[in-house]
């Protein structure tokens, strides 16, 4: 019982600070309306006939106080070419908000990203179609609001705003590359699913290896079918486009770090699920003692520009880490940990802690069983009197062996050799490849300092990682 009512304050607390206030709404909603006006006159001057709404939260009023973010759309007639698609209406978004800061991004095609007095707003093409009639990914989103609005009432809107901040404070919080998490789509069905924040928690807490949420049921009685239409650990079908899952940008490891963080806040409820601690990055002396005290060698691999938009960045830098991580476990180096840090900007970086830097000069090579006649004798041709044969082949519990001269037996030479051209034979994406092939770095461990010390968004982001923990973690 008395857990139950520190669970309710602590959410009632919450549901204070990210409700907006009367005055916030109507900064936002004027807002909006001014740029629907903009962009359906920029839409008209470059003789567009778009229909400019309001999408997302703002349009559902799920949006976060402090945190707003505007989803204007333009809806364009279908029989506007797909080459045209993203060119011209990104000129339209252009004008519509000239003089203000503007970054392009990425959705299977480009929209446009801008900060007006602070507010982050995203104004994104899509076509005029019939529901099920999809041309471009984005045609859905009008149909994703007006399904949504009508089930919405004020209390349903504050247990989204409790989900999504929850979400955000334990950073599984938005769908983009990047992130690879919860969008505020998802977390509005989850709540119409479950009915509130609490017992979309409790459900959460259970959920198994895969989990399959139908609202609409349209799958009912067939649930074996989903398992076949959608590979994602987390299915939520789609209710306006029952072939899509909602949940498809969610990366295990997102979902798993939302289990272990319902469990834990419906345990021992702290405000610190919604409002987790600032990241202090360490001192420079504290941050060396840390490297040290770890034994292993962290390999730092930094390049430069890469000529992409954040999302297709971000896709390109996850698929070059997994290459890259597959790459130096082949050569026997034990990968412990690996990530990935942008500025999306001009600065990139690889990061492999391996358990030791230098491998020994030899290893030992494993050939065929002997009841394989033919595959032995391609053994024996192979490594019988070779150069690179240190000794044997000799039989061993059954099976030829041989001891054999390592290639490779430093980290960083190994990632140097294998990045001199670009890294393509190594899996490198190509826009990867082309910055990489133009000048990359191979720091280890305490070398990193100088850009340790230069750079506080990548301090944090280090002191983050050599911690290793969630920082909601009681």
């Amino acid at each position: 019982m008395f857990m139950t009512s520190v669970l309710e304050e602590i959410c009632a607390d919450v549901l204070k600070k990210v409700t907006p206030n009367q005055e916030e709404r109507k900064r936002i909603l004027a807002l909006a309306k001014e740029l629907t006006k903009k962009v359906t006159a920029a839409a008209k001057e470059a003789g567009v006939e778009a229909e400019v709404r309001v999408e997302g939260s703002v349009a559902k009023d799920t949006w976060l106080s402090e945190e707003p973010d505007i989803d204007i759309f333009m809806r364009v007639p279908i029989t506007m070419r797909r080459e045209a698609f993203g060119t011209i209406c990104l000129e339209i978004a252009r004008r519509a908000t000239e003089g203000f800061k503007q970054v392009e991004r990425f959705a299977e095609h480009p929209y446009l990203e801008a900060v007006i007095d602070n507010v982050r707003v995203n104004i994104v093409p899509c076509y005029q179609v019939k529901r099920g009639e999809w041309i471009s990914a984005t045609d859905r989103t009008p149909f994703h609001t007006d399904y949504v609005k009508p089930l919405l009432d004020e209390q349903m809107c504050g247990e989204i705003r409790l989900l999504k901040r929850f979400m955000r404070g334990i950073d599984v919080y938005g769908a983009e590359i990047r992130v690879g998490g919860f969008s505020g789509y998802l977390c509005e069905l989850l709540i119409l699913n479950y009915g509130s924040f609490i017992k979309g928690l409790r459900s959460v807490s259970d959920w198994k290896e895969r989990w399959i949420i139908d609202f609409e049921g349209y799958y009912k009685g067939r649930e074996k079918e989903v398992e076949k239409i959608f590979e994602e650990p987390l299915v939520m079908v789609d209710p306006v486009d029952k072939g899509r899952n909602a949940a498809a940008a969610v990366r295990k490891e997102k979902l798993d770090e939302l289990i272990v963080a319902a469990r834990a806040f419906l345990e021992v409820p702290h405000p610190k699920f919604f409002y987790p601690r600032k990241m202090r990055a360490l001192d420079a002396e504290s941050f060396v003692q840390a490297i040290k005290t770890r034994g292993s060698t962290i390999a730092f691999v930094m390049f430069g520009k890469v000529n992409a938009v954040p999302d297709v960045l971000w896709g390109q830098l996850y698929k070059s880490q997994r290459s890259l991580r597959k790459m130096l476990q082949q050569h026997d180096f034990i990968v412990m940990r690996d990530c990935v840090w942008s500025d999306e900007e001009n600065f990139n970086m690889f990061i492999f802690e391996v358990e030791r830097r230098f491998l020994p000069p030899i290893k030992k090579h494993l050939g065929p069983p002997l009841r394989k006649r033919i595959e032995c004798e391609k053994f024996l041709r192979k490594h019988f009197g070779a150069a690179h044969t240190i000794s044997g082949p000799r039989v061993e519990a059954g099976r030829w062996v041989v001891e054999i001269k390592r290639k490779h037996m430093d980290v960083v030479d190994l990632l140097l050799e294998k990045l001199g051209d670009g890294g393509r034979r190594a899996g490198v994406a190509d826009l990867i490849s082309k910055a990489v092939a133009n000048a990359v770095e191979v720091l280890v461990n305490e070398e990193i300092l100088a850009l340790y010390s230069s750079s506080p968004e990548f301090a944090k982001f280090l002191t983050q990682y050599l911690e290793g923990s969630p920082r909601w973690l009681v």
